[in-house]
């Protein structure tokens, strides 16, 4: 990224910032962009995440890493990142009618991590999200081994974890990201 690029990145992320203040009550925004501006190659990752249409936001701080947490905060799932089966192997599963990609492959290309359910039902305290839409989740290597993934979504106010084969996809399922800066 050059600088130019840098800096209306960091414009997109402060504007986000302000105007959802719910999320992040004790963080400053002059802290987050001196750590935003000291780690230079979060900067790629928060971008993939804007450009595929997350809408990243800082939901947390940890105190021990010093680290803030961005998590694609858009009210569905990242419209760039659907119609995606599970992993590779699921990928690679698929004899006919194969999807674009991967969410994990395209979650690792991007520098980010799909969200955990906890990370999934913490977001959902923020705000409705996924109300149209569902979101594969990092699954359990038990599951993972038996050919199933999970998926979360919200429906009738309530946050749903669900299973389903990890090489299905489905226009509406995508994935969302966390990353630690």
């Amino acid at each position: 990224m050059n600088a130019k690029q840098r800096a209306e990145l960091i414009a997109v992320l402060q504007a986000r910032f302000e105007k959802h203040a719910s999320r992040h009550p004790a963080i400053d925004w002059a802290k987050v962009r001196a750590r935003l501006e000291s780690k230079p190659e979060k900067l790629r990752a928060l971008a993939e995440m804007e450009s595929t249409g997350g809408e990243p936001d800082v939901v947390g701080f940890d105190e021990t890493s010093g680290e803030y947490l961005f998590v694609d905060c858009s009210a569905e799932s990242p419209a760039g990142r659907r119609s995606l089966c599970f992993d590779r192997q699921a990928l690679d599963a698929r004899k006919e009618n194969k999807p674009a990609g991967s969410a994990l492959e395209q979650a690792e290309a991007m520098g980010i991590e799909l969200l955990s359910e906890a990370q999934y039902r913490a977001l959902q305290q923020l705000g409705e999200f996924d109300a149209k839409t569902s979101s594969w989740v990092q699954t359990p290597p038990a599951i993972r081994k038996l050919g199933g993934a999970l998926f979360c979504d919200r429906r009738y106010d309530t946050v749903f974890v669900y299973h389903n084969g990890a090489q299905s996809y489905y226009a509406a399922r995508g994935f969302r990201g966390a990353l630690r800066v």
